[in-house]
């Protein structure tokens, strides 16, 4: 596994691929038991990766404190990640969830004991909550920075205007900077096109990539309908066939996995990495294997490079609208893959 510099507002490095421990436990009916969560443990840590990430709510806690058990001995040469924001279970009173400073700190708190640590190497606001300031957000982060509690900050699911302002008001006041960004993306989830991975880029934010086989989908599995998955256990954060452009996507993907002679989750990850090595800045998708046979399946994408023809097919197939203004800048592009170049006419005024 290759290791990148996260971002242009850090010096940390992290390995290619990052480990999602959101099966680690069975708190929503659908995970990894714990001997099954340390072989899979295990196997990442083989592989090469050194960045796990969790949330304090994944799993109503017990994602965190199975990391806790496992990551005692290796801490040192671990980057571990995890978030406040939604509350550890349903249950959760008013003062246990959102983004308030008040909920921060308490959380920071009550995940350090879960993850048996003294310190979190990178803390999320796991969602925006619409309400809090982000100066709030922004001071809290930086007193956690400044405590030692914390050594870095991001924000995981946050529309970019928010990122963007939270850029300017950290440089502008000194405060810890943002140092990366949390968001959906894969061939079927592309809409972080728009606004997004080009905001991520112009910033230096490095961008952690969730869910990148789309739930499951874009292993094929789905097609079979064998019941055990999470489209049927967990019915939540899963992407299904439901219009021409997802069956013209899953055939295609199907198509170029034939023709490399490797699985379609192979050909999902190494489209994700192409892209990565494309990029200006560190952008690292996130496994969330449930089982260590699922996660050997996924780490077989590091050996696979696709051909300039085929990553131009799943570029197509997967594109998404640009939206406005996208679309009016582009003109004759109604498809945006992300890579465009604008040449704009000089507009002589008055």
């Amino acid at each position: 596994m290759h290791y990148k510099v996260f971002g242009r507002k850090t010096g940390l490095r992290v390995s290619e691929l990052a480990l999602g421990a959101g099966n680690f436990g069975t708190g929503w009916g659908h995970g990894a038991e714990r001997d099954e969560a340390r072989r899979i443990f295990e196997g990442y840590l083989e592989a090469g990766g050194n960045f796990i990430d969790t949330a304090n709510g994944y799993q109503g806690g017990q994602s965190e404190a199975m990391l806790g058990e496992l990551i005692g001995p290796e801490r040192d040469r671990l980057v571990v990640a995890t978030k406040y924001s939604l509350g550890t279970t349903p249950a959760a009173s008013i003062s246990h969830t959102g983004n308030s400073r008040k909920n921060m700190v308490r959380a920071v708190e009550e995940s350090l004991k879960r993850l048996k640590t003294d310190h979190i190497d990178l803390f999320w606001a796991h969602m925006s909550d619409g309400v809090t300031p982000m100066e709030e957000i922004l001071r809290g982060f930086d007193d956690l920075v400044r405590a030692g509690k914390i050594h870095y900050a991001g924000l995981s699911n946050f529309p970019a205007w928010r990122i963007a302002r939270a850029d300017v008001l950290a440089e502008l006041r000194g405060f810890a900077p943002i140092a990366a960004i949390q968001v959906e993306y894969s061939l079927v989830e592309r809409s972080a096109d728009r606004e997004m991975l080009p905001m991520a880029e112009a910033l230096g934010l490095a961008a952690t990539l969730w869910s990148p086989l789309g739930g499951g989908f874009l292993t094929g599995k789905y097609r079979q309908n064998d019941g055990d998955n999470r489209a049927s256990k967990l019915g939540m954060l899963v992407h299904a066939e439901k219009s021409a452009r997802e069956t013209a996507l899953l055939d295609t993907l199907l198509a170029v996995a034939k023709e490399s002679d490797a699985s379609p989750t192979h050909v999902a990850i190494a489209w994700l990495l192409e892209k990565a090595r494309r990029s200006t800045t560190a952008l690292i998708p996130i496994l969330g294997s449930r089982s260590r046979e699922q996660l050997d399946g996924t780490l077989g994408a590091l050996n696979l490079r696709l051909s300039a023809e085929q990553l131009s097919r799943l570029d197509s197939v997967s594109a998404v609208e640009a939206g406005v203004p996208h679309g009016t800048i582009v003109g004759s592009q109604p498809r945006y893959s992300g890579t465009e170049t604008l040449d704009l006419p000089i507009i002589p005024v008055a």
